[in-house]
């Protein structure tokens, strides 16, 4: 199996415009002739969907934090089946990551580009920086010694004389790093966002003229040829294949529409490795989980944009409950969870009923940012397998638990310092969840 050569796009900060430019890079790569992938560091649903959408390929995450390093190298060789080129997007800034006592910077992007070998493109947001940008490019350059900065691109430059400062102080403070390109500022580039982040490629109007343009803005002003040139082989090895989580059962039913949109693909993909057969069914439509199904997995998503229409969705809400009648395994992760209680309240404050499988109460209208990895241990043997399994996962919502009277919490918890967080989540029989998305064992 080939193996491709991977490039990280990161930035000094979030908001410099990496996501658009990474989308850019992608589609132009595409349509050189390029076998291209991309790849979105840490934990995001949104990010990976749009990569998919510019370059044709299945996109995935890496989690330098979360995931063992054989479930990253076996997501590495598996991207090697169809392309030569892997571009990963970096999370937030460069060495943003998990602040511990002995590693400010622990599960950054500049922890992967350590773990991996792969070379750092930086995007740098010009638009209120002239000569000043030269500090800034030799402190990222010279931070760690693991990392190599190896490129830069600026965004948002406002004109040819813009440009030329910001190049004369690269070069005078960080001659090593290729000056790779210069994009303008162009308003028509920006995606729109909501409450978790941008709103989902599969409700962007009109996605492909935006992914064409800033293909086009990409190819206009930015050396392809020589960033490509930059790329190299990972330096971890491992499986051919990753399989983070054990499958639920050898036929698992998967919610999957625009309310339950946030499933891995690296843990269906496992799942499937592993035997299982998928089946999907979609609530908004208020289909039943098949019948046949041994498990039924609810992913997150945005149950709290669909509350009404998911409160009146019978079949599935009756399919729900007559699976846990049998004896069904059914698992839901944050929306999932959420669903699978007993009632929610949208935005308005109006109260929808849920499942009733799980004894508790979610509001959208009380937010609050939960936020921050998640070391999770079963307290007791289950769909997710023995008591004791430890997981890695990541928590990010704004709904807040109006009642949760779980006389079997499903988790102990830490977050990502060791810190204990107390139990979370609830079990009833053979149903669970909770609010953390796993990502990956913590143990074998």
């Amino acid at each position: 199996m080939n193996t491709p050569r991977g490039l990280i796009i990161a930035a000094p900060a979030s908001g410099s415009g990496k996501t658009v430019l990474t989308l850019g890079l992608l589609r132009a790569l595409r349509n050189a002739g390029h076998g291209v992938t991309g790849a979105k560091a840490g934990p995001d649903y949104i990010d990976p969907a749009f990569h998919t959408a510019a370059s044709g390929k299945p996109a995935f995450n890496l989690d330098p934090w979360a995931m063992r390093p054989d479930t990253l190298a076996g997501l590495v060789a598996g991207s090697g089946k169809s392309s030569d080129i892997l571009i990963v997007e970096g999370v937030m800034g460069l060495f943003d990551g998990v602040h511990l006592p002995d590693r400010p910077d622990a599960g950054s992007t500049a922890d992967l580009a350590a773990m991996t070998g792969w070379p750092v493109v930086l995007v740098v947001d010009a638009a209120k920086q002239a000569a000043s940008v030269g500090a800034l490019m030799r402190g990222f350059v010279g931070h760690r010694a693991d990392v190599r900065v190896a490129g830069v691109i600026f965004n948002r430059v406002a004109s040819p004389a813009h440009e030329a400062v910001l190049r004369a102080a690269t070069n005078a403070a960080a001659p090593d790093v290729q000056l790779l390109g210069s994009v303008g500022r162009n308003s028509a580039l920006t995606v729109p966002e909501r409450h978790l982040g941008l709103v989902q490629a599969g409700e962007h109007e009109d996605l492909e003229r935006f992914i064409e343009a800033a293909a086009q803005a990409v190819s206009d002003r930015v050396d392809i040829d020589a960033l490509v040139a930059l790329a190299e082989p990972c330096v971890i090895s491992g499986p051919g294949a990753a399989a983070p989580l054990l499958p639920l059962d050898q036929r698992i039913a998967v919610a999957r529409d625009a309310a339950f949109a946030f499933s891995y693909p690296v843990t269906l993909d496992g799942w499937q490795a592993a035997g299982a057969e998928i089946l999907p069914f979609s609530p908004l439509a208020d289909d039943a989980p098949d019948p046949s199904a041994g498990a039924i997995y609810l992913p997150g998503g945005y149950p709290e944009l669909h509350a009404g229409t998911l409160a009146a969705a019978d079949r599935f809400l009756g399919g729900l409950r007559g699976a846990a009648d049998r004896g069904v395994k059914i698992f839901g992760e944050c929306g999932g969870y959420m669903v699978l209680g007993r009632g929610l309240v949208d935005a308005d404050g109006t109260r929808h009923a849920m499942a009733d499988l799980l004894p508790v109460e979610t509001s959208f209208a009380q937010r609050r940012l939960h936020l921050g990895y998640r070391v999770a241990r079963l307290h007791r043997d289950g769909p997710l397998g023995p008591a004791g399994s430890s997981f890695r996962g990541h928590e990010f919502h704004y709904a807040s638990i109006l009642d949760e009277q779980a006389e079997a919490p499903l988790f102990a918890t830490e977050n990502a310092r060791g810190e204990d967080l107390g139990d979370a989540g609830a079990s009833a029989g053979s149903v669970c969840g909770s609010f953390i998305h796993l990502i990956d064992r913590a143990t074998p």
